[in-house]
């Protein structure tokens, strides 16, 4: 650690980017939310923090450390609060000589597939950043302002690829109203009194039950007042300095002067906005497809053995998703038709056998494992069992995630409660990735080397991978792919992979937590693009389409747009 940290702080150095050097890099962070797993490490937890400290100021840059929730952040780092309300929730710097510093400004929260978005209003996080300056807050960084993509297998685990896209500019870069306006506004009349914000000396007071005022004042007259009205329900009347200032409920009002509101957090003035859909292309024609079937290893396939059910990152190396577990089987049970049972930490389980898909299951954000069950026919003799096992995404927190398992648990057939086979600890074959990934078959250089087919009967087919080509969209605005018909999987375009999908997985709306996925037109060409989607199973292609989003105000006439749909 010390290594990769010394290393990039003097590429920093080298480029002059620090304050201290005329650059524009005013703060350093070392770690991130440690403390949330601190006392899992007992005293060396503490001893860490020490030594990160130290290290990290031991490397000169000249401008300060800090330490996100991080209580114990050792002179002269500075503890900082990441949440919604900080305002409220944060304890404060551990010593006065530091400034108070709100690291992480939720605007949203992370989506899971299965889940639904956080919609977090314009007015909630105006109140919370307005309150955070009034009690003596010195900074204020959102966290997202501008939401994203994570593009290839970056999304960590069971979440989507869209990441943040309910923030002020949302994942395509495009407004959302009346967020971005409102907080705009905010920051206008924050920066229009920001020296009386720091110079200033401030006093706090009573307004009533469930009010309160902040003043900052000057020795000179200048004068800034934030009057807070803590009521969810009831907007009230307050008298301050000889006037009557009428507080909506749960709001701030700011008065950069002590006399004239300019802003209060709860009256929004910036017109709401909503997305629009515009489809330029659908792929509805079965000659728009070609098909490569990728093919389920068996037992002896395979040149990777153990007698024992594989941990799957530690196998795979994380260099994919998948992980084939393979079995040579003697059918040696009392009955034709036993039962699969598969425990499984991983995400989701596929199983063939004899080269047959029996069915699929898959666990969620907030479990740690699933159970596959399923009625398997077996023939007289041998017979091969093969599991394909997939992950969708790495664990992005805790303590000793060296030692999390994934992958397969337990693997049984069961006749009856008396009658069962455990075949955990029989010797397993196993595959890593799946063999289209092997051949790249998303990249159109090796297209030529591949058995491309016509497309075959899309309900009936499981590891599928589908390719068609498609010209960009005229203009500017961003561009998604509307996945809706597909199943689960992963896309790319122009062999850059834009994410996995999982349409199939609902929310508890019953719909997918996520049916568009962005494409950047900077992975574009004018014509000729080429979209290759792996599809697990349950997937139409024929159902697809390329999609511009843009935004109009709801005051439009949406009469006048072509094909509209919302979201």
């Amino acid at each position: 650690m010390q290594n990769f940290t010394t290393k990039i702080v003097n590429m920093m150095k080298a480029e002059g980017l620090y304050a201290s050097q005329g650059g524009p890099i005013i703060l350093s962070q070392i770690e991130n939310e440690y403390q949330n797993v601190q006392k899992a490490f007992g005293p060396a937890g503490s001893q860490y923090v020490e030594w990160a400290a130290s290290m990290a100021v031991g490397l000169n840059t000249s401008v300060p450390w800090i330490m996100c929730k991080q209580t114990d952040a050792p002179d002269p780092l500075i503890n900082t609060c990441n949440g919604m309300k900080c305002g409220e929730t944060f304890t404060g710097p551990n010593s006065p000589n530091k400034p108070a510093l709100w690291t992480e400004n939720w605007t949203s929260f992370y989506q899971v597939y299965g889940g639904l978005p956080y919609i977090r209003s314009a007015e909630d996080i105006a109140f919370h950043v307005t309150l955070f300056i009034a009690r003596n807050g010195s900074y204020v960084n959102y966290y997202m302002y501008h939401g994203g993509t994570n593009f290839g297998r970056t999304g960590s685990a069971y979440v989507i690829t869209g990441y943040y896209d309910q923030a002020p500019l949302d994942e395509y870069g495009l407004f959302r109203q009346p967020k971005w306006g409102h907080l705009k506004q905010l920051h206008s009349v924050i920066k229009s009194c920001s020296e009386t914000l720091l110079q200033g000396s401030q006093r706090n007071f009573s307004l009533g039950q469930l009010q309160e005022g902040y003043v900052f004042e000057e020795e000179t007259g200048e004068c800034v007042a934030f009057l807070i009205n803590n009521d969810i329900k009831n907007k009230v009347t307050v008298q301050f300095r000889n006037r009557s200032y009428e507080l909506l409920p749960k709001s701030i009002s700011i008065l950069p002067d002590c006399q004239n509101v300019t802003f209060n957090t709860a009256n929004v003035n910036t017109t709401s906005n909503r997305r629009i859909i515009s489809p330029k292309q659908n792929f509805s024609s079965v000659d728009d497809w070609k098909q490569f079937q990728d093919v389920i290893p068996n037992f002896d396939d395979t040149s990777l053995r153990s007698n024992s059910l594989l941990e799957q990152t530690n196998t795979t190396k994380d260099k994919s998703d998948y992980l084939w577990y393979t079995l040579r089987l003697e059918h040696n049970l009392s009955c034709n038709q036993p039962t699969l049972s598969v425990q499984s930490a991983a995400h989701v389980a596929h199983a063939f056998v004899n080269n047959a898909y029996i069915g699929g299951e898959h666990g969620n954000h907030d479990v740690k494992s699933f159970t596959l069950e399923l009625p398997v026919t077996v023939n007289e003799g041998t017979n091969n069992l093969s599991i394909l096992s997939v992950m969708v995404g790495l664990p992005d927190s805790g303590a000793f995630l060296e030692r999390r398992f994934a992958g397969l648990i337990s693997v049984e057939l069961q006749c009856s409660e008396e009658e069962s086979l455990n075949l955990t600890n029989s010797v397993w074959g196993y595959q890593v990735g799946l063999q289209g990934e092997k051949l790249q078959v998303y990249k159109e250089q090796n297209n030529c080397d591949i058995g491309w087919s016509q497309l075959g009967n899309v309900r009936e087919q499981t590891l599928i991978w589908y390719k068609t080509t498609f010209d960009a969209p005229e203009g500017d605005d961003p561009i998604a792919l509307d996945l809706s018909s597909m199943g689960k999987g992963e896309a790319w375009v122009n062999g850059q992979s834009i994410g996995r999908y999982w349409v199939l997985f609902h929310d508890s709306k019953g719909q997918p937590s996520q049916s568009l996925y962005h494409v950047p037109r900077s992975f574009l060409k004018e014509s000729g693009n080429v979209l290759v989607l792996l599809e697990e199973g349950g997937g139409n292609p024929l159902g697809v389409s390329l999609d511009t989003v843009s935004v109009t105000d709801l005051q439009e006439n949406f009469s006048k747009l072509p094909f509209p749909s919302t979201v």
